[in-house]
C-alpha cells in the first residue's frame, strides 16, 4: 500500500487500517482528520502530535487489542485482523524454551493482576529472553510508571506498524 492509496481509501477502510495500527479511538478519529498526508512524515508527525492528548482509558483501549507476550493462541484468534502488521513483532518469543515461556506467561499474569492492564512492550528484536527481563524489571514499578512506560511502547508499535502500512 502507497500513501496515496491510504490518502484515497473510502474513510471506513481508512478508519480499518489505522485501527490495525492502534485502537485507542481518539487516536484513530484523529488520524482521520490529518488526511490526506503529504508524506510519510506528516503521517507520522500525526501520530506523534495524538499521543500527547490520549487519556488513561484511551491508553487501556489501545493496549487491550493486544495479545500477551508469548500468547500465540490469543495472537492467532483474537487479532487476525492485524497478522500482516503485526507479523515479526513476537518473533522472538516463537523459538522460546519451555523455562522461559511459562515465566513470561507467569509475569504477564503477575502483572495484569498488578497494573489491570496487560504488559506492553515494543517486542520487534527482542528475545524471548530480552522480553521476560523488561517484564521482571517493570513488575516493581508503579501503576502511573507503568502506564507511561506501556504508552511509549504503544507510540513505538504504532508508529512500525504506520510505517509497514506503505
Amino acid at each position: 500500500m502507497t500513501l496515496e492509496t491510504i490518502n484515497n481509501l473510502a474513510p471506513d477502510m481508512a478508519e480499518a487500517r489505522f485501527r490495525d495500527c492502534c485502537a485507542a479511538e481518539p487516536w484513530i478519529q484523529g488520524m482521520l482528520l490529518g488526511m490526506p498526508y503529504a508524506d510519510q512524515e506528516a503521517l507520522i508527525g500525526q501520530s506523534r502530535s495524538l499521543w500527547p492528548t490520549l487519556t488513561e482509558q484511551d491508553w487501556l483501549q489501545a493496549f487491550e487489542a493486544h495479545p500477551k507476550i508469548g500468547d500465540v493462541d490469543s495472537l492467532r484468534a483474537k487479532y487476525a485482523s492485524t497478522k500482516a502488521l503485526a507479523s515479526g513483532e513476537q518473533s522472538g518469543a516463537s523459538d522460546a524454551s519451555e523455562d522461559i515461556l511459562q515465566r513470561l506467561k507467569a509475569g504477564n499474569d503477575a502483572y495484569a493482576e498488578k497494573f489491570g492492564f496487560i504488559f506492553i512492550v515494543c517486542a520487534t528484536g527482542k528475545s524471548a529472553q530480552e522480553m521476560l527481563d523488561l517484564l521482571e524489571s517493570r513488575l516493581p514499578n508503579s501503576r502511573a510508571e507503568e502506564l507511561e512506560n506501556a504508552a511509549r511502547e504503544q507510540a513505538k508499535i504504532t508508529e512500525l506498524r504506520l510505517e509497514k502500512l506503505l
